[in-house]
């Protein structure tokens, strides 16, 4: 079977009981205004997948407000740039660029990027290049895209073209793990893809439960734990073999939260990880790690973990919509090299976004 991939995409915004649309943000060096963008699954030859091809007629602008309104906070602290571009002079350019670097801190872009940023700028200033304040913000704003949107960086799923694909959801107590399963869930179903999750939490007393109700609200039908003292790796190996006789499309694999620190644990992964491949050849074929964006770049210590146990394919960064530090975005990109795939930008179930390097950008750099 050839191995060439064919991108299927769907659209990747506000979600109904009926439908799912979303529209972008304005192009890097434009004015605010609505774009269609597209989320989109990587899938093989073979066609699996090719229900997440339909594209829905778009109905409403919410998403756009989603993004840009849900990274307020960040947008705020950066606001100052604005200020301090507006009447910029070449005789200021030190005082301006120390400020701007003082932004950009605040806000966790961290300071190995934060001085590249400012670097790049400084010296394309002095060489003449940036010669006003909006093209120095359009240069910040490109050199910050260009980190998010790396070569090899697919923000896309990477869902292969064996039924099922195997999706494991990993991270720490709190960071809004079972909840992003859940969200992931309420948008795959409402394409029309056949999902089944595994409660593999089976250390959290109401896990599983609080699992069940997602179950129930998105409509997915849901493989739980066979007594007190059953395993993770049980459970999601046994969840995948009833989702490869049943034909569902997508297993969807709650794990239990855990410190990157507790090595007995971090191991539990592994088991469950190779748990899985037995089943489904080259599943898992994501391992998605939540993360809490408050806690900014404390988040790399425990994604550098992750990632060397387990091998991390993409991130999920929850609760940026009331963190004034969205800058760790980019901080975890560029420091780990792992893409991100989803961005939460609020409560509601609709409000767990694909996530748009050039968006992203736009929202935080208004």
């Amino acid at each position: 079977m050839a191995t060439s991939s064919a991108h299927l995409s769907f659209l990747a915004g506000r979600i109904s009981p009926f439908s799912s649309e979303r529209i972008g943000l304005f192009s890097l060096r434009g004015e605010f205004r609505p774009r269609m963008t597209r989320f989109r699954c990587s899938a093989g030859p073979s066609g699996f997948f090719t229900r997440l091809g339909r594209l829905i007629k778009e109905k409403a602008k919410s998403d756009v407000e989603k993004v840009f309104s849900g990274f307020s906070k960040t947008r705020e602290n950066l606001a100052v740039i604005d200020e301090l571009l507006l009447f910029w002079n070449l005789a200021e350019t030190d005082r301006v660029l120390d400020e701007l670097e003082e932004a950009l801190l605040v806000s966790d872009f961290g300071p190995k990027i934060t001085v590249r940023i400012v670097e790049r700028l400084r010296e394309d200033i002095m060489s003449g290049k940036l010669k006003s304040g909006s093209e120095i913000k359009d240069a910040l704003k490109e050199s910050v895209l260009e980190m998010l949107a790396k070569k090899n960086s697919k923000t896309e799923l990477q869902l292969g073209f064996r039924k099922p694909a195997v999706i494991m959801i990993v991270g720490v107590n709190g960071g809004g793990k079972t909840t992003s399963l859940g969200k992931l869930a309420h948008r795959l179903k409402n394409e029309g893809t056949k999902v089944l999750m595994a409660a593999g939490d089976t250390f959290r007393a109401a896990a599983s439960d609080q699992l069940e109700i997602w179950a129930e609200r998105t409509g997915c039908e849901i493989v739980v734990a066979e007594g007190d003292k059953a395993k993770a790796a049980t459970v999601l190996s046994k969840a995948v073999k009833r989702g490869k006789e049943e034909g569902y499309d997508v297993v969807l694999c709650d794990t239990s939260g855990r410190l990157h620190t507790n090595y007995s644990l971090m191991e539990e992964l592994i088991a469950c990880k190779k748990a899985v491949g037995k089943i489904v050849s080259g599943a898992p074929n994501e391992i998605l790690l939540v993360l809490d964006g408050n806690t900014g770049l404390n988040m790399l210590p425990q994604a550098r973990e992750f990632n060397e146990v387990v091998g991390i394919t993409g991130l999920i960064l929850t609760k940026l919509d009331g963190s004034a530090r969205g800058g760790c975005v980019v901080s975890v990109v560029e420091e780990l090299g792992i893409p991100v795939k989803f961005i939460g930008v609020g409560e509601a179930v609709e409000d767990l976004q694909p996530f748009d390097p050039e968006a992203f950008v736009n929202a935080i750099f208004s």
